[in-house]
C-alpha cells in the first residue's frame, strides 16, 4: 500500500500558533500539503514551552512539549522574523509559491508589517487567506483577544455542559479538551478547501474570516435548534440526552455504562434483556416522545434494575441484541482498545533530535491507500536552510547575514 498525499500540490504557509490554526495546517499536511510553519527565532509556537509533559532530545537539543507534538506533525519549521522589513520581504517571496496561508494574529495585527489579506494579493492573487479570531473580523467584539475556554462559556457550549442545578457537582464544565478550537481548525480547512476549488474557475484567492464564537454557536447543533422552536434556553443536564430516553451514564453494581436507545425498537430489547418488558407496552414510555415527557418517573426505574448486574454483563448481554452501550474509557483504555488498535490512531514516527515519537493518526481512511505520516513535528528553524535557499531566492551567503541579523533561526 503506498502512501498517499492527494494534497500535494498544495503549499500552505502556517503563521499561526497555538492550537486552531495549526490543527487546520496539520490536517493538510496529513493529506499530503506541504506544510511551512513560520515561527519566532528563538521561542516559537507559544505551545513549545506548554509542559510538562516533555519529550526529552539529544543533548543540546531543546525539550519538545507534548501539547506542540500534538498539532503540528508534517511541518517544516522556518524561524523568521516578520518584524523586520526583511523578514517581511522574505515572507511575501513565500506567498508567491504558496497557495493558502493561515494566520491567528489579532485584528489587524499583520495589517501594520504590511502581510494583510490587502498586502499580500498584491504579490499572489490566488492566496487563499485564511484569519482565525476568537470573535472574527467585524463586530463590536472583534478586538477582543479569544481563547477556547472563554469561547466555550460565551458560545453557550458550557450551558449545557455539566450536572444540573440542584445535583451533586452542579455547575459549568468546560469539555475536557480544546474543542472549540479544533472545531475551528477543521472548518478553516474546509473553507480553504472550498476557496481553492473556487479559484480553479476564477483564478482568485479570497480572505477567510474564521471565529471561534461562530463555530462554537453553529456548533450547538440540536440544543441551538432546541431553543429557536421553543424560545427557551436549554439547561445543563449532566450525561442526559435532552431529545431522548434513556441516553445516559447509568450505575450497575460495579461500575458505570452508557446506554444509548436510540429508537423504540432499541427501548424493547434493551427491556427485554433486563425483564421488563411492561415497560415498553406501557403508554408513558412506549415511544421516545413519551419517554422523554416522562424521564422524570423512567430513570429511576431503570438505575434501579441496572445495578443488579456489572457493567460488563450488560455490555455483553445489550451487545447479543444491537442495544447501543459501553463503558467509560479512560484514555489509556483508548488506546489499549482492540478496535483503536485495528484502526491505527496510534502510530510513531521519527523525529531528528528527539527518536521515535508517539502519535495519534488522522482519522481519514482512503480504501486501499495510507497517509504519508513521513514528516515529524519539526524542531524549531529545523528547515530555515532548505526553504530559503529552494523557494526565497536566497543564496548562502545573503542567509549567513540574515542569521548574524537574528532575522531567521
Amino acid at each position: 500500500m503506498s502512501n498517499y498525499r492527494p494534497l500535494s500540490r498544495i503549499r500552505v504557509l502556517d503563521m499561526s500558533r497555538i492550537l486552531a490554526g495549526p490543527w487546520a495546517a496539520q490536517s493538510f499536511a496529513d493529506l499530503g500539503a506541504e506544510v511551512i510553519k513560520i515561527e519566532r527565532p528563538g521561542t516559537g509556537d507559544d505551545t513549545r514551552s506548554w509542559g510538562p509533559p516533555f519529550i526529552s532530545g539529544h543533548e543540546g537539543a531543546q525539550d519538545e512539549a507534548a501539547y506542540f507534538m500534538s498539532a503540528n506533525r508534517g511541518k517544516k519549521s522556518l524561524a523568521l522574523d516578520i518584524s523586520n522589513p526583511k523578514g517581511q520581504n522574505i515572507l511575501k517571496k513565500l506567498v508567491f509559491h504558496s497557495d493558502i496561508l493561515i494566520e491567528n494574529y489579532k485584528v489587524g495585527g499583520l495589517a501594520k508589517y504590511g502581510l494583510a489579506y490587502e498586502d499580500l494579493k498584491k504579490v499572489n492573487p490566488g492566496i487563499v487567506y485564511c484569519s482565525i479570531t476568537g470573535f472574527g473580523q467585524t463586530g463590536p467584539l472583534s478586538s477582543r483577544s479569544g481563547y477556547d475556554f472563554l469561547v466555550q462559556a460565551m458560545g453557550g457550549l458550557m450551558s449545557v455542559t455539566g450536572e444540573a442545578d440542584g445535583r451533586p457537582g452542579a455547575g459549568p464544565q468546560k469539555i475536557g479538551v480544546a474543542l472549540t478550537d479544533i472545531l475551528t481548525g477543521l472548518y478553516t480547512q474546509i473553507a480553504a478547501l472550498a476557496a481553492l476549488a473556487d479559484r480553479e474557475r476564477t483564478g482568485e484567492g479570497c480572505h477567510i474570516d474564521m471565529a471561534l464564537l461562530d463555530v462554537t454557536a453553529a456548533c450547538m447543533a440540536n440544543q441551538a435548534m432546541n431553543y429557536l422552536v421553543t424560545g427557551k434556553a436549554p439547561n445543563r443536564m449532566g450525561n442526559s440526552h435532552p431529545n431522548i430516553v434513556p441516553y445516559e451514564a447509568f450505575a450497575t453494581s460495579d461500575d458505570f455504562v452508557i446506554i444509548a436507545v436510540g429508537n423504540d425498537g432499541q427501548f424493547e430489547k434493551f427491556c427485554e434483556v433486563a425483564a421488563r418488558p411492561d415497560l415498553p407496552r406501557d403508554p408513558k414510555y412506549k415511544t421516545n416522545s413519551a419517554r422523554v415527557e416522562n424521564r422524570d418517573e423512567l430513570i429511576p426505574i431503570i438505575q434501579g434494575f441496572l445495578k443488579e448486574r456489572s457493567a460488563q454483563e450488560w455490555i455483553s448481554s445489550l451487545e447479543e441484541v444491537g442495544v447501543p452501550c459501553g463503558p467509560i474509557n479512560n484514555v489509556e483504555q483508548v488506546f489499549d482498545n482492540e478496535q483503536i488498535k485495528h484502526r491505527g490512531l496510534k502510530m510513531n514516527v521519527n523525529h531528528p533530535t528527539v527518536g521515535e515519537i508517539p502519535q495519534v493518526a488522522s482519522p481519514i481512511h482512503f480504501s486501499g491507500k495510507k497517509l504519508d505520516y513521513s514528516l515529524a513535528p519539526p524542531p524549531l528553524g529545523f528547515h530555515t536552510d532548505e526553504l530559503l535557499l529552494n523557494l526565497a531566492d536566497i543564496d548562502e551567503k545573503e542567509l549567513k547575514s540574515l542569521y548574524d541579523e537574528k532575522i531567521v533561526g
